[in-house]
């Protein structure tokens, strides 16, 4: 059974924003609110007919007006007019509760909303699922991509390393044989110092 619609209202940023919703919990996540605006003060459930209709007529979608003016509930509105805000600041009040019309809003009409508002909720549900898809399958290409340069850069360390190997025992043959060559030639020098002192002596 379709769950019965209520019209809340708030102001955030530049703009008053209203929705048709089943609970404050539900406006406040239709919002993007990071705190409960009800127990600050700054939401309130509205009976204002403009805007108890235009919320009706779009359950769930979030609309909203330029804060502080009385124009009308749109998806989509401007930036509020801010020429006088230098020689008039306007304080910011906190949203009050409207006092409660007699106007009652038909059943046909309640039941028709309800039914929008479970549809745009089923719709932003599935948004949502689309996005997080996407989101995985971002983080698996780059997943993908980390994994391939991480095996590219372990295979070039690895040859980095046969080669490093290589050089330093070619490096330690040929000390080995600088060495054998030094040790060589301090005997053949001393043994030819010899013949030559021996040589020097016989004169």
């Amino acid at each position: 059974m379709a769950r019965q619609l209520r019209t809340f209202q708030t102001s955030i940023g530049f703009y008053d924003l209203a929705v048709a919703a089943p609970s404050m919990k539900a406006a406040l996540e239709a919002w993007g609110a990071g705190s409960n605006l009800f127990h600050q003060g700054l939401a309130s459930e509205s009976d204002d007919p403009a805007v108890v209709d235009a919320t009706m007529a779009k359950p769930g979608v979030v609309l909203k007006r330029p804060v502080g003016s009385r124009g009308r509930f749109a998806e989509h509105a401007d930036l509020p007019d801010l020429s006088d805000a230098k020689t008039a600041p306007r304080r910011k009040e906190r949203a009050k509760p409207k006092a409660k019309s007699s106007r009652k809003t038909d059943d046909k009409v309640a039941r028709e909303a309800a039914q929008k508002f479970e549809r745009e909720e089923k719709r932003r549900e599935a948004e949502r699922k689309r996005e997080e898809a996407a989101r995985a399958k971002e983080r698996e290409r780059r997943n993908k991509a980390v994994a391939k340069a991480q095996a590219e850069l372990d295979r070039a360390r690895e040859d980095h390393e046969a080669e490093a190997a290589s050089i330093e025992a070619d490096r330690a043959a040929v000390e080995q044989r600088f060495e054998d060559e030094r040790a060589r030639w301090e005997k053949q020098e001393a043994k030819l110092r010899a013949a030559l002192r021996k040589a020097q002596q016989s004169r």
